[in-house]
């Protein structure tokens, strides 16, 4: 009988093993599908770029920054408001624009315009540039990255695209 015994233990902890083994597989296979779905993502996807029309070329002030806000190019159904994106958009005195993200390069908090001291500021960890987008002081690595805009019509474009985290300090140009 004691041969009986242990031959059904035996018999329960292989039956463990098998349903534990099968268990941490499947737990296995679930954790990676996204992770590279998202390593493969940028080797199979186009990155589509759309030009935003963010307001009329005569409404914006020689010298000035505005903050103008658009739809993200490739919203989700579920993203309601955080599918709204923004770019600080400056004005030069030669009928130039040049459009900045709002986030910062260093961790990506938004930066806001100081418009007496002339100054982009992160409120985070301190970061300013100056209002060409170049680093003044900080923790910042590199300066506020950069949308290509265009007057069409009459209107002031910004070129947008899908902007994944892993994008947010590169240079857009």
């Amino acid at each position: 009988m004691s041969n009986e015994i242990i031959k059904t233990e035996e018999s329960r902890r292989k039956f463990i093993l098998k349903i534990s083994l099968g268990m941490g597989g499947l737990a296995t296979i679930a954790v990676s599908i996204p992770v590279i779905g998202a390593l493969l993502a940028p080797l199979l996807g186009k990155e589509e770029v759309d030009w935003v029309t963010v307001g009329a070329a005569k409404d914006f002030k020689p010298g000035t920054v505005t903050l103008v806000t658009f739809q993200n190019p490739d919203p989700k159904a579920f993203a309601g408001v955080t599918a709204n994106t923004a770019s600080w958009l400056r004005k030069g005195f030669n009928n130039d624009f040049i459009a900045f993200a709002v986030n910062c390069s260093h961790l990506g908090c938004p930066v806001r315009w100081e418009e007496n001291a002339n100054l982009f500021m992160c409120p985070c960890h301190g970061g300013v540039y100056y209002h060409d987008g170049t680093v003044a002081s900080g923790p910042p690595p590199r300066p506020l990255s950069e949308y290509r805009v265009r007057i069409y019509k009459g209107n002031v474009q910004i070129q947008t695209g899908p902007i994944p985290i892993t994008n947010l300090t590169a240079t857009r140009k």
